[in-house]
């Protein structure tokens, strides 16, 4: 069993708010918009990071972070990217691999807005953890933390702090 504590768009704001929380994870996967590479380094400094670099990250970030991240957790096939869409709604970059090869766990930012929900035709479960930083519209800043075990995804919470 592994904690995930899933972050976006930090626009490069990190502090001991979004620290404490990840001491508390096995894994932080962020997914983009991470602004100044210092979040990121300082994250990968206390826990393992998996991330993806969004549409305002620059070219330190596109050269460490790769534009979609696949990889297999515990038995659950993830996929982060930046900029997915929602289900009924994908972004037209990964929408026909989304509906060909689903993962069992879609998960994107830049919306800034917090969002879980199962995509049944496709067998996936979608989330966007809204944004953590304090850059852009959100008025609450937010990010999940969940459990991926034996192929599960379980005790998934909201963790939300005022901006």
């Amino acid at each position: 069993m592994k904690k995930i504590l899933l972050l976006s768009d930090t626009h490069s704001h990190i502090d001991n708010d979004i620290l404490k929380y990840a001491k508390q994870a096995d894994e932080v996967w962020h997914a983009g918009d991470i602004g100044n590479l210092i979040v990121t380094d300082t994250l990968q400094q206390i826990k393992t990071l998996r991330a993806v670099y969004g549409n305002i990250d620059g070219d330190k970030a596109r050269k460490e972070f790769p534009l979609n991240n696949r990889f297999t957790c515990e038995g659950v096939d993830v996929w982060i990217t930046h900029i997915g869409g929602y289900p009924g709604r994908y972004d037209k970059r990964v929408r026909e691999e989304l509906y060909q090869n689903p993962p069992k766990l879609f998960i994107c930012g830049h919306s800034h807005i917090l969002k879980v929900m199962p995509d049944k035709k496709n067998g996936l479960l979608h989330m966007n953890p809204g944004a953590i930083g304090k850059h852009g519209f959100h008025t609450v800043r937010t990010m999940l933390r969940f459990e991926v075990d034996k192929g599960n995804i379980q005790n998934l919470e909201v963790i939300e702090f005022k901006r």
